[in-house]
């Protein structure tokens, strides 16, 4: 068994461990992610191609 102030030294680190990770998640304010917009026309998007030389001549 151990004696009571180290018991007691366990559930202070714990407690401020907690209440510290807390803190952290509050003051994260991330933006919204933007959603690009769609073209309104029914055309469909341009894409282009990419060569990829793998020879190397």
């Amino acid at each position: 068994m151990l004696p009571p102030f180290i018991i007691e030294e366990i559930r202070r680190r714990e407690r401020e461990d907690r209440e510290q990770s807390e803190q952290i998640e509050q003051n994260l304010h991330l933006p919204l992610p933007v959603r690009p917009s769609r073209p309104s026309s029914d055309e469909p998007p341009a894409r282009g191609v990419v060569v990829i030389d793998l020879a190397g001549r």
